[in-house]
């Protein structure tokens, strides 16, 4: 299907329903968070009924986003969520593509699997056929980006305004790392149409996101730099591991490690990045790379995730050190890729 048939058909779906429920994954990031927000505004914009319901908290950094009081978190509200969710004609998916992504979700969205639903995402791995409209696109830099392109086939002068622009580039900005990796031929082109039609302020956007720490999130950053930091020249790897006591002791909120794994990165002779993180009940893994090494296989192949080329991430459920040691144990298997 081309991708104006797609466009087409997303807003011909969209108006056959009265009740539209917005859902994007656990921990969700700036893009989950501005896509679905970008999308919901876009919606109330053609007069649509929705809502926007995320499995648990967004980061403090994006507290800043318009309308970020309408999303409604799952793990704080589940009544009001299941209500809406069992009233819902159309479920639309943002920035994920199975929903085991969902988290405490997952159980709840199984209950309604003969209701239509509507996936938009740019990760690897969408099945089509389980969707009433399918908007899968990889090489795009984020799914904020692909709400954009929906939005400028429908015509900008009729619904892109200063709110949805600040949610759109707040998605690109923090999918990208501020624009340092995933980008594509249209990436800075949509970015500038959009700056340029609402003269929205782009550095604020960036401030909002950046220069918004508390002095316990830089001091974590600055131990784990300093004590958990490890460099393994024979495979032009690093990691970085951080214990939840670690989190505990500088007093851990949600989104604190987000941008960590990008450190190491700044190192010239480092290829591959990861963050690995011990959560309640399994430990998170966050991968990054430079150049024409894929995460993404590794990820998938070992760490039960996936995501892109040079970004990705995946869980275990085994202790701390055990992670480690299988992030170990596999890295051979890649020496020839990671040091050429």
């Amino acid at each position: 299907m081309s991708i104006s048939l797609i466009y087409n058909s997303l807003i011909e779906t969209l108006f056959k329903y009265k009740n539209i429920v917005i859902v994007s994954h656990v921990n969700p990031d700036g893009d989950a968070i501005g896509s679905s927000l970008a999308f919901y505004l876009f919606q109330k914009h053609l007069g649509l009924n929705s809502k926007v319901i995320i499995p648990n908290d967004y980061p403090n950094f994006l507290s800043w986003m318009p309308y970020i009081q309408d999303v409604i978190i799952y793990d704080k509200n589940q009544e009001e969520a299941k209500f809406l969710m069992s009233e819902a004609e159309l479920f639309c998916y943002l920035d994920f593509n199975t929903e085991s992504r969902t988290g405490l979700m997952h159980n709840d969205l199984c209950h309604y699997n003969k209701t239509p639903k509507v996936l938009i995402d740019h990760h690897i791995g969408a099945d089509p056929s389980k969707f009433e409209v399918c908007y899968s696109q990889t090489n795009i830099s984020s799914t904020s980006e692909m709400i954009a392109e929906i939005i400028k086939y429908h015509g900008f002068e009729n619904h892109l305004d200063k709110d949805i622009a600040s949610c759109i580039l707040a998605g690109m900005i923090t999918d990208t790392g501020s624009f340092t990796h995933s980008i594509f031929s249209n990436t800075f082109s949509i970015c500038g149409e959009i700056i340029s039609f609402t003269n929205v302020d782009y550095m604020k956007i960036h401030q909002n996101i950046y220069d918004n720490s508390t002095e316990d999130r830089l001091r974590l950053l600055g131990f784990l730099i300093n004590n958990r930091l490890t460099v393994l020249n024979d495979y032009n790897t690093a990691y970085i591991y951080a214990s939840k006591a670690d989190l505990e002791s500088f007093n851990y909120q949600v989104g604190d490690t987000e941008g960590v794994v990008n450190y190491p990165l700044s190192i010239s002779s480092v290829k591959m990045s990861v963050l690995i993180t011990e959560r309640e009940g399994c430990i998170r893994f966050s991968f990054r790379s430079k150049g024409d090494f894929s995460v993404n296989d590794l990820a998938k192949k070992y760490f039960d995730g996936g995501g892109h080329f040079n970004a990705a991430g995946g869980t275990l459920y085994c202790s701390l050190d055990e992670a480690v040691g299988k992030l170990l144990s596999v890295l051979p298997e890649y020496k020839e890729h990671l040091i050429k």
